[in-house]
């Protein structure tokens, strides 16, 4: 009988062997907690689908903040549910505006010691729920949703939020908000780019939170889960647009965010990744699999 000439088994064999070769550990600092404010509500309220989830009141999000910034959770991703919406979600760009205000208030309550980051998207704030404008045929006008983002991004850059998350899966949104955010001073306001995030049935808890009135679908602007292979594309198109973060959804159910950093230096003329300091890594997935995207380990 043969015996195996490799047994890497034997770095699995207790806990505390897998806990000193392990490549990846998860600390609170590195998480980020979803909260969704809700305008003129007295308390919280839960959102069915994602038990122990809740629409918080302005005091109650702010309490959470500060308990997870006690927590030492890495940063907090607010999203608004407004009371009122309508076709071009105005209410995005109102400074009274309840998430807006929210960004304010975490602001305050916890200033630079936890990042504040805001949701960039206008399905919150859309009658229609589409995460942009509507043209005359009912079609999301990408060009001109953009012009709302850039609007809408130096909003949220005032209330005091540190980094924007650009959520809409609108082609060029994070160099139209990165243009406006420098055009307006804002150039140390940081931009967390959704370089990929596919239409699926897994958002349905979220739209759910954001109380959402979406009529028909997103697969016209958010991407097809069966071209995987576009992660990299798309992540590197926004790493030249600006974007500081880069975040890929993936689509399975037990998924997590990935979220590479994008090193880069900045000039008038546009802006430019450090490949030295950068190596992106393609991971090509296994028949059926997804595609995500990372820094190679490699010095």
């Amino acid at each position: 009988m043969g015996f195996p000439s490799s047994r890497p088994r034997r770095l699995r064999r207790t806990p505390a062997i897998r806990g000193l070769v392990g490549e990846t550990s998860v600390s609170p600092r590195q998480l980020v907690l979803p909260l969704f404010v809700r305008e003129d509500v007295a308390e919280p309220v839960p959102v069915q689908s994602m038990p122990g989830v809740v629409q918080h009141t302005r005091d109650s999000a702010r309490k959470a903040i500060a308990e997870a910034a006690s927590a030492g959770v890495g940063g907090v991703m607010l999203h608004g549910v407004p009371t009122s919406k309508d076709a071009v979600g105005s209410g995005a760009v109102d400074p009274d505006g309840v998430l807006n205000v929210a960004i304010a208030d975490a602001v305050a309550e916890v200033g630079d010691g936890m990042v504040v980051m805001a949701d960039l998207c206008l399905d919150e704030f859309t009658d229609h729920g589409h995460c942009g404008v509507l043209d005359d045929h009912g079609e999301v006008d990408n060009d001109a949703t953009l012009e709302h983002y850039a609007r809408m991004a130096v909003a949220q850059a005032e209330a005091g939020a540190h980094l924007l998350g650009t959520s809409g899966m609108m082609d060029g949104q994070v160099g139209a908000v990165r243009t406006s955010l420098d055009d307006a001073g804002h150039v140390s306001t940081g931009i967390v780019a959704y370089a990929v995030k596919y239409s699926s049935a897994f958002y349905g808890p979220f739209r759910e939170a954001v109380a959402s009135s979406l009529r028909g679908d997103r697969r016209a602007y958010q991407q097809d889960p069966a071209n995987g292979r576009e992660a990299i594309r798309e992540a590197r198109l926004d790493v030249e647009e600006g974007a500081d973060v880069v975040l890929v959804s993936r689509r399975s159910a037990t998924s997590t965010w990935s979220t590479p950093y994008a090193r880069r230096s900045t000039s008038r003329s546009g802006p430019t990744t450090s490949r030295a300091s950068t190596r992106w890594s393609r991971q090509l997935p296994p028949k059926g699999g997804s595609t995500a995207i990372g820094r190679s380990t490699r010095s």
